[in-house]
């Protein structure tokens, strides 16, 4: 029986192509149910204070960075969204005095255009946005080397690279609401892919690469950094690979409530507690990760409950 097209967007798979049962399942999942979702292997936490949340976030970066020798580099991999721990660890290497000489970043994601990678002058520049938001907040003598800060270019070969000899202790990111990680976006229903999304194995071998992005996720930028203004918003992006991410040892996604939707964050919950893996939902992937971690501020998480404006 062929799967429902898309209510989104016709052209492509997303979550709105599943069987509608596990849809009733997610929307009644309450706050008091997350921890019941828990199991080997994926962790959830909650947090009552968004200043609780970024924290943590934040402690993340130094936590790993903390762990980085000459003989063993380390790094993580993180986000431009949410953004507010960038700051927050910026405070923290300088008030701990941390040295980061022998710690990595690697940048998610950067937007695609002409045939090359944007340079940091865009307005939605991701590596600018982590250099403004963090790292030229460093005071120089604790600095990060700037041959350790991996962003993702047009030629992806040194970014691939680059994860070669170094521990990734965490991949720290949101969830987008075409349920992405990254911008590992469900792919257009055309082609090879015209009668079913592809197989888990097929995406979880795609490495670092270009991608066009899901409608979705085009009018969320749009939404979130953007005020609105879909035209500024590339179509295309380079975005770091689930080969890359199953080389992190842990996988940390963080829900503030405002990048995703109630709905959204309660379906990936239950797709990765219950080992329901499908493309189309390129979140649940992350159900065969070793390590997976669910972090959620209380206040964010709100209801499916029907409620007319």
């Amino acid at each position: 029986m062929a799967r429902p097209l898309s209510k989104i967007a016709p052209e492509w798979w997303d979550y709105t192509t599943l069987e509608p049962d596990i849809f009733q399942e997610a929307a009644r999942i309450t706050l008091e149910d997350l921890p019941r979702l828990a199991r080997p292997g994926f962790t959830i936490q909650i947090f009552d204070t968004l200043e609780e949340f970024y924290l943590a976030e934040a402690l993340e970066y130094i936590n790993a960075w903390r762990q980085a020798t000459a003989d063993n580099p380390v790094g993580i991999c993180g986000p431009i969204g949410p953004t507010e721990q960038l700051p927050l660890v910026a405070r923290l290497v300088n008030d701990l005095g941390l040295s980061l000489r022998n710690a990595h970043f690697w940048g998610m994601d950067e937007w695609y255009m002409d045939g090359k990678e944007v340079s940091e002058e865009h307005p939605l520049s991701f590596a600018r946005a982590d250099r403004e938001l963090c790292f030229n907040r460093i005071k120089p003598e604790l600095a990060m080397p700037e041959e350790n800060i991996h962003f993702p270019k047009a030629d992806v070969s040194e970014y691939e690279r680059s994860w070669d000899g170094v521990r990734c202790a965490v991949m720290q990111g949101g969830q987008g609401e075409v349920k992405h990680w990254a911008f590992n976006d469900p792919v257009r229903r055309a082609g090879r892919y015209a009668d079913a999304p592809p197989t888990p194995e097929e995406y979880r071998a795609l490495g670092t690469r270009v991608v066009e992005l899901h409608p979705l996720t085009l009018v969320q930028n749009a939404r979130t950094s953007g005020g609105g203004n879909i035209p500024l918003v590339p179509t295309h992006a380079l975005t770091v690979g689930p080969l890359q991410t199953w080389r992190a040892e842990q996988v940390s996604i963080w829900h503030p409530g405002h990048h995703e939707n109630p709905f959204g964050m309660r379906l990936t919950t239950l797709m990765i507690s219950k080992r329901i893996v499908d493309s189309s939902v390129p979140m649940s992937l992350l159900a065969d990760h070793p390590n997976v971690k669910f972090s959620f501020y209380a206040g964010g998480f709100k209801t499916c409950e029907t409620e007319m404006h």
